[in-house]
């Protein structure tokens, strides 16, 4: 049993605190080479107490074991534009020494039953504490806008029905997957008109604000 979850989460805090800014510092670098960033923006979350306990029994993982068998207590999630980014984005991952990857599932190629699409990438993170250092298990989520709307909408409504959706309601998120699905490769096809459009606005910013 866990007598002090807050001892116990703090490295999954500081894990968090410090990926996001190595990982949206990887945006900035792009930028200054004015580059195409494959990554959006970056957010991060450690998972609330009573949805660590709900997920442990539901999955049949004991509180003794929640450190080395449940991958999402930290996460992060990156989104990106376009659907190549998100590849992009997995290959610069792959090429960073300071976590180790111990696995990797395709959503995006392979989308599940539910239509959800993203790409998870869990990593083990050496966290450095006053006891010495402790790897914690982060599940990177690499998604664009639209598999991200997408998500945040099944996610409210699972709470709602506790899982069992009615089965209109899985038949419209099906539907609105591919929808969203469809907008990524319609929004592909222009990509360089975007890019180009959005080139522009930004040095419009610029000069206005010198």
């Amino acid at each position: 049993m866990i007598q002090h979850w807050d001892l116990f989460l703090a490295p999954y805090k500081q894990a968090i605190n410090e990926m996001k800014v190595k990982l949206k510092g990887m945006r900035g670098q792009f930028k200054m080479q004015s580059e195409h960033s494959p990554i959006e923006f970056v957010t991060g979350r450690v998972k609330p107490i009573a949805s660590i306990l709900d997920k442990a029994t539901r999955k049949g993982i004991s509180l003794e074991k929640l450190e080395d068998e449940m991958q999402d207590i930290a996460g992060v999630r990156m989104m990106c534009q376009f659907e190549d980014d998100i590849h992009k984005v997995v290959e610069l991952l792959r090429n960073r020494n300071d976590f180790e990857i111990m696995e990797e599932r395709d959503y995006v190629s392979s989308r599940k039953n539910s239509g959800y699409r993203s790409y998870h990438v869990v990593v083990r993170y050496p966290v450095q504490t006053i006891n010495g250092e402790k790897k914690i298990l982060v599940e990177i989520q690499i998604r664009t806008l639209a598999m991200n709307f997408w998500a945040t909408i099944e996610h409210s409504l699972n709470y709602k029905y506790s899982g069992q959706f009615p089965q209109e309601i899985k038949e419209r998120l099906v539907r609105a997957a591919e929808a969203a699905y469809l907008l990524d490769a319609e929004m592909s096809q222009i990509r360089e008109e975007i890019q180009e459009a959005q080139a522009i606005f930004s040095r419009k910013k610029e000069m206005d604000a010198d």
